[in-house]
């Protein structure tokens, strides 16, 4: 099975200055993978702003408690309220080396407000000027993203993941490794729920892709690639961008 944590290959960063860290990429490109890499190899914190909206409407902040009372309504979460919730998030210590955002920005005027709050602080500065967020877009064909999506089998039991399209198959079909669960396909992961969710990926998401390459901070890596030298990329993606 394949693994989250980094290899041996890899030796782990001392503390130092990363900056910020945009991963872009559709539904099953595998950016949740190579943000926890990264997170383990540069010791930065990873950022989702699904986990965000869950942390203020647990703790009952006043961004957490506008946000359900929306939610509640059936309305969507506005971009202003997410910001705010984001800028929050940024201001916490463990963001003051970089920190990995996965899953944000997801519009153009998101990411026009991120460049405009992180031009106005100033815990990126180095010997070698700002560190301007690096980008990366993780490049996997349409009908790989179908199969690695529509191929998940999932553990009820345990949560173990598998896929029957890959290496990821179980040893026995239809049955968990581990505890000798019957895998089930989650609702989220049948055909027409994903040709739904790539096509608004498309839609509302690949303008961040002109919109990051215009200002010549994108990276593509092939995310079709083999684990570990997708990461290879990705790591050397960072370095050399903070090294501009």
């Amino acid at each position: 099975m394949e693994t989250n944590s980094i290899p041996a290959l890899f030796v782990k960063k001392q503390s130092s200055l990363v900056g910020p860290v945009i991963l872009l990429g559709a539904p099953g490109a595998g950016k949740g993978t190579q943000a926890k890499r990264i997170s383990e190899y540069f010791g930065i914190p990873q950022i989702s702003t699904g986990d965000i909206l869950r942390e203020n409407i647990r703790e009952g902040t006043e961004l957490g408690k506008t946000a359900k009372l929306l939610m509640d309504r059936g309305e969507l979460v506005p971009d202003e309220l997410v910001c705010q919730m984001v800028a929050s998030r940024l201001r916490l210590p463990d963001c003051a080396n970089g920190f990995i955002l996965d899953g944000f920005p997801r519009t153009v005027a998101q990411a026009e407000w991120l460049d405009g709050h992180l031009a106005g602080q100033h815990f990126f500065e180095s010997t070698k000027g700002r560190l301007g967020a690096v980008v990366i877009q993780l490049v996997v064909e349409y009908n790989q993203l179908l199969q690695r999506l529509t191929g998940r089998r999932t553990c009820p039991t345990c949560g173990r993941i598998y896929n029957v399209y890959t290496t990821q198959r179980p040893k026995t079909e239809g049955v968990c490794d581990v505890d000798g669960s019957e895998l089930v396909t989650r609702k989220d992961d049948r055909e027409d729920v994903i040709a739904e969710r790539l096509k608004n990926y498309e839609a509302q998401t690949l303008p961040l892709v002109t919109y990051y390459g215009g200002h010549k901070q994108l990276s593509d890596i092939n995310g079709m690639d083999d684990l570990d030298s997708i990461t290879a990329a990705v790591f050397k993606a960072i370095e050399d961008g903070n090294r501009m």
